[in-house]
């Protein structure tokens, strides 16, 4: 063997035609093209809208850090009670998964209600009427049910 010599090589570039699956990834490609120039000429929209959002967030969440810091007088045996409230009740409603979603809920309901009346009477009539509308459409969806048969 010569060592200054290479044999030449005799190489073909052959194209392997596309398969099926090729093929209809082009076309699909093709057809949602409008589509991604439409989404890529939103996107600084949508990228000050995710900034301003990120920015509100932000905020609630220096303000609650604010707030815990600096909390008003006798806000944390408050919510002691309301969260002792919570323990108690998951200690009582062993058994059911519903009576560990309601036992724990009403009786923090009950502790917040004790320490907060003015806001748990503003709750109490908002969620009294969501509650009335949604037994009157239960009704009538029970109603129009028994009558068709």
């Amino acid at each position: 063997l010569s060592l200054y010599t290479s044999p030449a090589r005799e190489t073909k570039y052959v194209e392997n035609p596309q398969t099926q699956l090729e093929e209809g990834v082009s076309h699909l490609r093709h057809v949602m093209e409008p589509y991604t120039a439409w989404c890529q000429m939103l996107r600084p929209t949508l990228e000050a809208r995710a900034s301003s959002s990120s920015a509100l967030c932000s905020d609630f969440f220096s303000e609650g850090c604010g707030f815990l810091q600096n909390p008003p007088a006798g806000f944390y045996p408050r919510l002691g009670v309301i969260g002792f409230a919570g323990i108690v009740g998951l200690f009582l409603a062993r058994g059911s998964k519903i009576k560990k979603l309601v036992y724990p809920t009403g009786l923090m309901g009950i502790g917040a209600s004790m320490y907060y009346p003015q806001q748990a009477v503003s709750i109490a009539k908002v969620a009294g009427t969501q509650l009335y509308d949604w037994s009157l459409q239960g009704y009538i969806a029970v109603e129009s049910l028994w009558k068709d048969n």
